[in-house]
């Protein structure tokens, strides 16, 4: 017992110091709230001390985390709320799919299309969003894919004007679409892991943006009086954009996802009351996606770390794992920017 409270107690404290340290990386897209252009960090800058130890010592945590899950699942009352949770899966897609609905009656009003940094330009898009709106509130999975399709139609369309590369911020839009394509198919099972995978792979590329790109986050904090707990401007976004990156890489590899989506939802709400419509605009869709999240668990997914049986084996696997990932995102993300 006393061994289960423990275990308990270090889980939740780490994502209460999740919930005190991300009020900037909650703020996914920093383009939105600031008005300085990019400027490019040398990568020299980027990979600095604070970087190199903040990227060691979560390695760590992350091989000890793995081992302090079995013991968390095994509570009682986690598998109570867990038994709770699932009774409502059946109402995931209708989530998904009149959440999206709202999000785009939401920009649509706003007079942006997606997301708050495109403005919706002419009135063939305007009347295709409005399409969609109604196809998605049909409910018919044949009616739900026609919208699906009509916004993939205008996002592919977008990505040819401001470029794959800037598009892939909003890669969660991608998987919504797939997730409602496959709705009522033989590959419906697929759905919702490709939710996941599509919105981790985002928080992951939009926090690797703070660290090229840091004097936009920064203008941000000293603007918009976000609090740093002591630590200057620089260092705190360095610290933000790791703890939205680890948000990300744990989502697509299945741990602790009920816990994690709880606390970006809280997050996100408190951001909404700092920065207003153009956050709400923005995260809407993200915080029907973490509603999700919070409802499915990871009952469908078998994590990486199960292939590997000793301990000792796990834990080498996420630390060294994590370490690639890190650096791939890190690399590309630099070479194309």
């Amino acid at each position: 017992m006393r061994k289960h409270s423990v275990t308990f107690l270090l889980s939740f404290t780490i994502c209460f110091v999740l919930s005190m340290t991300m009020p900037l990386a909650a703020q996914a897209h920093v383009k939105w709230f600031t008005d300085l252009q990019p400027v490019k960090e040398a990568m020299t800058q980027i990979i600095s001390p604070l970087f190199m130890a903040l990227a060691l010592l979560i390695a760590v945590l992350l091989a000890v985390l793995t081992q302090l899950l079995p013991t968390l699942n095994n509570l009682k009352f986690m598998q109570k709320v867990d038994r709770q949770l699932d009774k409502l899966r059946v109402y995931s897609i209708l989530l998904l799919k009149y959440g999206l609905a709202v999000a785009l009656l939401i920009q649509v009003l706003s007079g942006s299309l997606f997301v708050p940094e495109f403005e919706l330009l002419t009135q063939q898009q305007s009347i295709l969003l409005w399409i969609s709106i109604v196809l998605l509130l049909v409910p018919h999975h044949y009616a739900t894919k026609a919208g699906a399709l009509v916004i993939l139609y205008l996002f592919l369309d977008l990505t040819l004007e401001a470029g794959w590369f800037h598009m892939l911020d909003y890669g969660f839009y991608v998987a919504i679409i797939v997730a409602l394509l496959l709705e009522k198919t033989k590959l419906s099972a697929w759905g919702f892991p490709f939710l996941y995978l599509g919105t981790g792979l985002s928080l992951c590329w939009v926090a690797v943006e703070k660290w090229v790109f840091p004097l936009m986050a920064v203008d941000i904090i000293q603007h918009h009086g976000v609090p740093t707990f002591g630590f200057s401007p620089e260092a705190f976004v360095t610290m933000a954009a790791f703890i939205e990156f680890v948000v990300g890489y744990l989502l697509v590899v299945g741990i602790l996802n009920r816990i994690l989506s709880l606390v970006l939802t809280g997050i996100f709400v408190s951001t909404t009351m700092l920065f207003g419509m153009t956050e709400l605009v923005g995260h809407f869709m993200i915080h029907m996606i973490l509603v999700i999240f919070i409802i499915e668990g990871v009952s469908f997914y078998k994590p990486p770390i199960d292939m590997h049986k000793t301990k000792l084996d796990q834990m080498v696997f996420v630390s060294l794992n994590f370490i690639f990932v890190l650096s791939t995102f890190l690399l590309i993300y630099y070479r194309f920017a």
